[in-house]
């Protein structure tokens, strides 16, 4: 299709906020049919398609007007361009659909009779809405009236998003945050009102206490009370009811950093591109809020990150200075704590957490540990330094470290608000005060290291468990290792799956204490396969058997070959 009539595409004043037909401002086409220039119009097809919203008027002249259409328009049309071939009215309505146009009127009778059978099933079956305009219907009058009833609407909308702005600005100027930000919104909307970080935790919510534990239970919500921000039922615009209150989510945005997510469920009804426009102003407001307590927060997160760092390394002060400092920022040093550092882990399906991108995924699995770590003790000592993440825990009444650790780590993980990234985690002995604590640290540190050498990302690693390893990991060369590793299991110390598969079979020998009738039941050998095995293993490795010395070294050697990451002399370091 070609060109339209040059003079003959009107259209209403459009608004900056106007991105996609999903927010469109007009007004629904079920009204736009009570307009007195439409007097006698009839709905032919596509009923369903009553409350698009007709934001323009556009009028077809050539049977090429699809390129030239835009979302939201009203197409009038005599049929003269198709009256040699009713019958392209078929892929026509099957196009504008496509295009967003609102509906399609057909003005009968001088150049179309009727509007052939066909396009009326696909426009029921698509809900695109084909009007019967009657003969004596001036498209002069249907311009004005219908134009006039889009640009009201429009400056209705402009001046309730207008209305909307002020309150919230006076708000925030009063000293207002979020929360009072979310209650005066509500009250505008008559909705409840979500303010969310960018991974789905709610940070504020307001509006009917019925209604909002109605919103917080619902099927857009997981388990732990997190949006689920990677559904579509969550993605920004207008949401239909579709099994439940219709929504309009905007972003909370400052230039090019996302802050998370507004939204408004309104009572009693669906929402409207009335409801985005003034979301979208509440977004703005929302971001400066935001903006202005990052900017706070970052100053008091770095004096409370100070003191902890000179806590951890112990140049904090006398302890009666250290824990009278401490409480000042709500904190409770003096008393047992366990340390935890938590390290964020190189994940495979993305680039390594370096710089840029390390920053705010410590900050982000910081802030996930400390709500973590709160709701359980909260006089405890949470903060991020450049690489870890880093907490002094009161031990449990219960006394179990395990448990409270197990607690932690499923309360971060996944949908726990830790950016969805692998992290390892170390956890010291119990410190018995502020004291202890740099001694904790180191060993909360180690065992993050070696945890992670020895099971990988995604280690959890107490000081206590680590054995044999807390030696090898004092060995300040990761070579040296290795050549001890590969001298002493010679070509055991290989890659290869018959190398691995003897490796097996010696380190239960060791384990069974050489009890050779246990150590072929766990692996599941016949007896004289087994005795044939350690024959092998004996002409490759030596006695092994018989020198006690020589089973000491193999032992050591294969905790060195479990220790990941020393071949190549790869560490993972992270400290204050």
């Amino acid at each position: 299709m070609g060109n339209v009539a040059k003079n003959q595409h009107i259209t209403g004043p459009t608004l900056p906020s106007e991105r996609s037909p999903s927010v469109l401002t007009g007004v629904p086409l079920h009204e736009v049919m009570r307009a007195g220039a439409l007097a006698g119009a009839e709905l032919l097809a596509g009923s369903a398609g009553l409350d698009r919203t007709v934001a323009r008027l556009n009028v077809m002249e050539v049977p090429d007007v699809v390129a030239w259409v835009r979302p939201g328009e009203l197409l009038l049309t005599t049929g003269y361009p198709l009256r040699d071939d009713p019958e392209q009215m078929v892929g026509l309505v099957e196009q504008l659909d496509v295009r967003g146009v609102a509906a399609l009127a057909v003005k009968l009778g001088r150049y179309l009779d009727e509007v052939p059978p066909a396009a009326l099933a696909l426009a029921d079956s698509l809900g695109f809405p084909v009007l019967s305009l009657p003969g004596g219907t001036s498209f002069d009058d249907v311009l004005t009236d219908v134009l006039t009833d889009v640009v009201n609407r429009r400056a209705r909308t402009m001046a309730r998003a207008e209305q909307v702005h002020h309150q919230l600005v006076d708000i925030v100027l009063a000293g207002g945050g979020l929360a009072e930000v979310t209650d005066g919104l509500c009250e505008v909307l008559d909705a409840v009102v979500l303010v969310t970080t960018p991974d789905g935790r709610v940070v504020a919510a307001a509006g009917d206490a019925t209604q909002r534990a109605r919103v917080l239970q619902g099927p857009w919500m997981d388990a732990s009370g997190r949006l689920r921000t990677e559904d579509a039922s969550t993605s920004l615009g207008l949401h239909g009811p579709d099994g439940g209150p219709g929504h309009a989510v905007v972003r909370v945005a400052a230039g090019a950093l996302d802050h998370g997510r507004i939204l408004a469920f309104p009572h009693d009804r669906a929402p409207d591109a009335d409801d985005m426009h003034a979301l979208e102003r509440a977004a703005r407001v929302c971001a400066l809020v935001v903006t202005r307590d990052l900017a706070v927060a970052a100053v008091e997160d770095k004096y409370r990150a100070d003191f902890l760092r000179d806590l951890v390394v112990g140049r904090a002060g006398p302890p009666e200075q250290v824990a009278e400092h401490a409480a000042s920022l709500g904190w409770d040093v003096d008393r047992p704590l366990v340390v935890l550092v938590l390290e964020p882990d190189d994940d495979a399906s993305s680039r390594p957490a370096t710089g840029s991108v390390l920053r705010p995924l410590v900050e982000r699995q910081s802030a996930a540990l400390a709500g973590a770590v709160r709701t359980r003790d909260p006089r405890a000592a949470v903060c991020g330094f450049s690489g870890e993440a880093v907490a002094l825990v009161g031990v449990p009444d219960h006394g179990d470290v395990g448990r409270l650790v197990q607690q932690l780590v499923a309360a971060v993980r996944g949908d726990g608000g830790g950016g969805r990234r692998p992290f390892t985690l170390g956890v010291s002995r119990v410190c018995r005060d502020a004291a202890a604590v740099p001694g904790g640290y180191e060993q909360a540190r180690t065992a993050v290291r070696v945890g992670r050498q020895v099971s990988g990302t995604g280690a959890v690693t107490h000081f206590d468990s680590l054995g044999v390893y807390r030696l090898l990991s004092l060995v300040p060369d990761p070579g040296e290792l290795a050549s001890f590793a590969a001298e002493t299991l010679r070509s055991l110390a290989g890659n290869d799956a018959e190398a691995a598969d003897l490796r097996r079979t010696l380190e239960v020998l060791l384990e069974t204490n050489l009890n050779v009738a246990e150590t072929a039941r766990r692996l599941h050998f016949h007896y004289n396969t087994l005795r044939y095995r350690i024959a092998k293993l004996e002409r490759v490795l030596g006695p092994f058997t018989e020198d006690p010395t020589l089973r000491l070294d193999l032992a050591l050697a294969l905790r060195v070959v479990a220790m990941r990451g020393l071949r190549d002399g790869s560490t993972h370091h992270a400290g204050p």
